[in-house]
């Protein structure tokens, strides 16, 4: 009996430093292959879609990039600035808040309109009929200025009069005309694109194009450094910009 009792706890202590080994095993293999902590990243509302197709792990805050900007000069805790044109991050560097920019992507300003287009717009010129209830980015906000911009240099400012919405973001825009609460909005072809059969895209004359620039950049205060600059990198990276275009997004040839 004393025999068989020996053989029974020699066998449990073998059972139990074999159980300790294939643990460590585990935790080894549960580190991930990047080994960092996602960042957080502050992005334009037009990338709610492609950046998680992106990078799923980061955490996203999608908003105006006026909106973001202000956020991170207050010192809101983002570890990456992604905006839809140049000017907020090249203020943001001026301020030493966000490393130097860098331009990422493109993209096209269109104007949509509900499905069964109520208003019978198939050109820019109708925008100026009046009662044409027109839906806008605020000022300040990129698609905004953008848009203002194309009215601008067609010589269609009037147009502006028969604005009855004025949103935080491009999001809110495609979300009223989607709705059927405005005649005409202008967005970005990317996000006209998400909106599929909810609206239907007219296009801008051309050479009307207003120049679209995004750029991206490290948060200076950012406690996370080599997890946003590693987001920073794959945005910029082959299989980044693959994604970027897949979804509508002009990238560079080079």
């Amino acid at each position: 009996m004393r025999k068989i009792g020996w053989l029974s706890v020699l066998m449990a202590l073998l059972l139990a430093l074999a159980a300790c080994g294939g643990g460590d095993d585990d935790s080894t293999g549960d580190t991930g292959s990047e080994g960092g902590t996602p960042p957080t990243v502050y992005a334009a509302a037009s990338l709610t879609e492609v950046f998680p197709v992106i990078d799923p792990a980061p955490t996203y805050n999608f908003a105006g990039s006026d909106e973001l900007a202000t956020q991170i000069t207050e010192g809101a805790p983002a570890d990456v600035y992604a905006a839809a044109s140049s000017k907020y991050p090249q203020q943001l560097f001026e301020e030493g808040l966000v490393e130097e920019p860098v331009t990422f992507a493109s993209n096209r300003l269109v104007m949509i309109v509900p499905t069964d287009n109520p208003a019978e717009i198939d050109d820019i010129e109708d925008i100026t009929a009046e009662g044409t209830q027109i839906v806008i980015a605020a000022e300040g906000v990129p698609v905004g200025d953008y848009t203002r911009e194309v009215l601008t240099e067609l010589g269609l400012d009037a147009a502006l009069e028969n604005v009855v919405s004025e949103e935080d973001d491009v999001k809110g825009v495609v979300g009223k005309i989607s709705l059927g609460e405005g005649d005409v909005g202008f967005v970005y072809a990317t996000d006209a694109a998400v909106a599929g059969d909810d609206v239907t895209v007219v296009e801008l004359p051309e050479g009307s194009q207003p120049p679209i620039e995004y750029q991206i950049a490290v948060v200076s205060a950012s406690e996370n450094q080599d997890g946003a600059q590693a987001f920073v990198d794959l945005v910029l990276s082959d299989e980044g910009q693959e994604q970027l275009e897949a979804a509508g997004f002009i990238v560079s040839q080079e």
